[in-house]
């Protein structure tokens, strides 16, 4: 039996009660979870700042040595440049850029001739860009005040953290649901395990659950290639046997209706790939928090996934646990 898909009479007192429950956190905990990387942020627009004397030592052999700084140089400049927007105006390989902010080096296979040339464009392009407004020591021969300094630092690094609050605040929110998850399985008997601890699915200790556990499925292409689906958390319930599949939770949480519809496809694939290589038995299903309509929901219970609403976690019983 379905926990919440087939219950179509509840789902508008469940949709209010979930945006309620997303709401409460954002406003207590978000605004200090965003201070929190903002304030980290600021001691790493600090570093750079010491790294290129303040902005005013901005040259190739710099950014060779701390190719890192690049997403502060861009968010040094007036107005602040998107990463593929300084490949534009550099005329710089975008391999060079993308590698320098991603894996925070050079690009080893990109030729010695092609990474100096870009240096040089990335730093005129930055140099002549750079915000006088923030770095209002620039062009003088005095040097900075530190309170001028500290201040420019936590200007762009709330530029940095402007770019990515999504993400910010989307992980805080993972990281909260699994905690909830966690509290629940241990006041009910489970201790946590590492996927080091067992060999496959079936070998999973009963009365145990892992986080972020990869499990392989074959793509069904005829060429025999298989990947790993990331699953947030499995579970092996008490007193299941070495023929039972863990059950699967995918956590998922939302701050508005609009881009939900766009992601549920995600969830209809992984479910797909999963009883290709499980067998239709397979229990997956999500743990809800935040704005789901009706129409995110009817997709999924159509795909034939069930969930839990993060307001009534109790109704992870039903999925026999």
């Amino acid at each position: 039996m379905a926990v919440n898909s087939d219950k179509p009479a509840r789902w508008k007192e469940d949709i209010g009660a979930s945006v309620d429950l997303y709401n409460d956190w954002f406003i207590r905990f978000a605004p200090e979870t965003f201070r929190a990387t903002r304030r980290e942020t600021t001691g790493q627009v600090e570093v750079a700042f010491a790294q290129t004397a303040n902005l005013t030592l901005l040259n190739p052999d710099v950014l060779s040595a701390h190719p890192e700084i690049l997403p502060i140089l861009r968010m040094s400049t007036c107005p602040p440049i998107a990463r593929d927007r300084l490949i534009g105006l550099s005329g710089t390989s975008p391999q060079l850029v993308r590698c320098m902010e991603l894996d925070k080096c050079l690009p080893r296979r990109l030729g010695k001739a092609v990474i100096s040339s870009g240096l040089v464009s990335i730093c005129k392009t930055i140099d002549s860009m750079l915000d006088p407004d923030i770095l209002v020591w620039r062009g003088s021969s005095r040097p900075p005040a530190p309170g001028d300094v500290h201040r420019a630092a936590t200007i762009i690094a709330d530029r940095l953290c402007g770019s990515v609050a999504d993400p910010i605040v989307r992980n805080a929110q993972e990281r909260r649901q699994l905690a909830a998850i966690a509290a629940w399985l241990t006041e009910r008997g489970y201790r946590q395990v590492s996927a080091g601890e067992f060999e496959g699915l079936y070998e999973m200790p009963p009365s145990s659950f892992a986080f972020r556990l990869n499990v392989p499925v074959s793509l069904g292409d005829g060429k025999g290639k298989q990947i790993n689906i990331p699953i947030d958390v499995v579970v092996k319930p008490h007193g299941a046997d070495s023929r039972s599949l863990p059950v699967m939770i995918e956590a998922k949480s939302a701050g508005d209706f609009t881009n939900v519809n766009k992601r549920r496809k995600e969830e209809a694939t992984k479910m797909a790939q999963l009883r290709a290589n499980y067998g239709p038995s397979i229990s997956f299903a999500l743990f809800l928090c935040g704005y789901f309509d009706s129409g995110y929901l009817g997709y999924e219970a159509a795909e034939g996934i069930d969930w839990v609403w993060e307001h009534r976690i109790d109704d992870l019983v039903g999925l026999g646990i």
